[in-house]
């Protein structure tokens, strides 16, 4: 039961600071942010906000520190929306999922090079014994 208030309340969180930050905040350092997830404690005192940045580090670095400066307007601004007795904390957090997502398509194209070296150089093996290597029942030349 929890669970499910905890998730459709990190999900209100999400669209009203997407809604907000979508409005634009009078911050020159916000870069094209994303708000990725939010996932609240199961007491539902605070928020961890996910969010991503369209950029470079200087964006990312100049976003992080506009974030920070607005959660107590952010957060006041949830407050107001939610309707809730207690109004979360809000953490904002920087999602490494673009970059693991970067390293894992470097990983799977390594591995598709050396599935086809391998499969070159299978190509033009020759067996190390007998082409078939299991013993086959000896035929017996005379016949009882």
């Amino acid at each position: 039961m929890a669970g499910e208030r905890q998730a459709r309340l990190a999900d209100r969180i999400r669209v009203l600071i997407a809604e907000r930050l979508e409005k634009g905040l009078r911050d020159p350092r916000l870069g094209f942010v994303t708000i990725t997830d939010v996932r609240v404690t199961g007491d539902l005192q605070h928020a961890s906000v996910f969010y991503t940045v369209y950029g470079d580090d200087e964006a990312r670095e100049g976003t992080a520190a506009a974030l920070k400066a607005a959660t107590g307007m952010l957060r006041s601004e949830v407050g107001r929306q939610l309707g809730t007795r207690l109004t979360p904390s809000l953490e904002f957090i920087l999602d490494g999922l673009p970059e693991n997502a970067g390293h894992i398509e470097d990983l799977l194209r390594e591995a598709r090079e050396r599935d086809a070296a391998v499969a070159a150089t299978a190509a033009g093996g020759t067996y190390a014994g007998e082409a078939d290597p299991y013993v086959k029942p000896r035929e017996s030349d005379d016949e009882d």
